[in-house]
């Protein structure tokens, strides 16, 4: 039985992608180059596919990767090897063999992998940081207004006093020059 798997070294603007089948690793590896535009995304996936490509590993290249994981993730199970684990000897950068690389060094369990979350995973943890984001920039415009009010000498807050109550002029809490 045949399990194939593709590795694929992740550029700016090009894929070099390898493809090999993991019980007979000998025979020769069929490659391809890619663009990373989105056709071209589409159009890999399609012939990882059409190639029986279950299993595809790649390298996390500055934030290169995500596009290429995306168009994947729905069609086969995706690892994200981290650079240094992959390094090659010193020489001339080879990118073809570099994917292959990838492969060898998969099937044979060397390489260090990194944890990628699972879609709903990244939708929430998102989410997360958008709340508290939001939070953040809440606070720093509460903080710039006030500070603003207090360089035209308007008080809205006295000691003791909640922070985010406002009075009406005239009241507590409000003083003109």
């Amino acid at each position: 039985m045949t399990y194939k798997i593709a590795g694929i070294d992740v550029h700016k603007k090009v894929l070099m992608v390898v493809v090999l089948d993991a019980s007979t690793p000998e025979e020769k590896p069929q490659r391809r180059r890619f663009t990373t535009l989105p056709s071209d995304l589409r159009r890999l996936s399609t012939w990882l596919r059409e190639r029986g490509v279950e299993e595809a590993v790649m390298e996390s290249t500055a934030q290169y990767w995500r596009s290429v994981w995306l168009e994947l993730e729905p069609y086969m199970r995706l690892q994200l090897a981290q650079a240094f684990s992959n390094r090659a000897p010193r020489g001339r950068k080879h990118d073809f063999k570099d994917a292959e690389r990838l492969v060898r060094r998969l099937i044979a369990n060397e390489l260090i992998l990194s944890f990628v979350p699972d879609e709903e995973q990244r939708s929430w943890r998102n989410l997360t940081r958008m709340k508290t984001q939001l939070t953040r920039d809440r606070v720093r415009l509460q903080n710039q207004m006030e500070c603003l009010l207090e360089e035209m000498r308007i008080k809205l807050s006295l000691a003791g006093k909640k922070r985010d109550t406002c009075s009406r002029p005239g009241s507590q809490g409000w003083n003109h020059p």
